[in-house]
């Protein structure tokens, strides 16, 4: 029996970026992104493994060694949206997110299931980890381009920064690509509900 379920729902890919090497988390955007493995090839985020963060603290010391299911930052366009209204922006941009994936049309996307996949026509496939918590270095990237405005970025992305993602089949997204959302087959977790045999 799959333990996935394919969804109606469909999203459109608006926008690919990388983000390069350094201390910035600013993206640039691209005409593709090419996926291996590791993550998106030449991208700052890729790698099988990476150094723990402030996501996982509770779990690891800061700099542990761990599994690397933060290779992408994927947003959706009618999330950055209501973040820009609520900053009184006209727009966020991806780069200043350091986004991988900009999509469009699957409604409450920053809260699809952990372990939903996003796959591609033609079977390139992304395994959602978590909704992505808002942080200060978005904040940092716009205030380079929005001096005083920077500080409003994280109360505004609370429940709407996107997720993050790993690779598990390589290939190539582009701008229209659709990715279909498949999702767990269980119910939400209810700790106080009796075991089911």
């Amino acid at each position: 029996m799959p333990a996935l379920i394919p969804t109606d729902y469909r999203a459109t890919v608006t926008w690919v970026g990388t983000v390069p090497g350094g201390d910035g988390l600013r993206a640039e955007a691209g005409d593709a992104l090419t996926l291996g493995w590791d993550g998106p090839v030449g991208e700052k985020h890729s790698g099988r493994t990476r150094a723990s963060c402030a996501r996982v603290t509770s779990q690891y010391e800061r700099g542990t060694e761990i599994a690397n299911t933060r290779q992408l930052s994927v947003v959706c366009a009618t999330e950055l949206a209501a973040i820009a209204a609520e900053m009184g922006l006209d727009a966020i941009k991806p780069e200043w997110l350091g986004a991988t994936l900009v999509i469009k049309g699957i409604p409450d996307f920053s809260f699809v299931p952990p372990a939903a996949r996003l796959q591609a026509e033609d079977g390139t496939c992304l395994i959602v980890d978590m909704n992505n918590r808002p942080c200060i270095f978005p904040a940092k990237e716009i205030e380079k381009d929005h001096p005083g405005i920077g500080p409003k970025f994280k109360p505004a992305a609370k429940g709407r920064r996107g997720v993050t993602a790993w690779v598990e089949r390589p290939g190539t997204l582009k701008h229209g690509d659709v990715l279909r959302l498949h999702i767990p087959d269980q119910r939400g977790w209810a700790p106080t509900l009796p075991l089911q045999s």
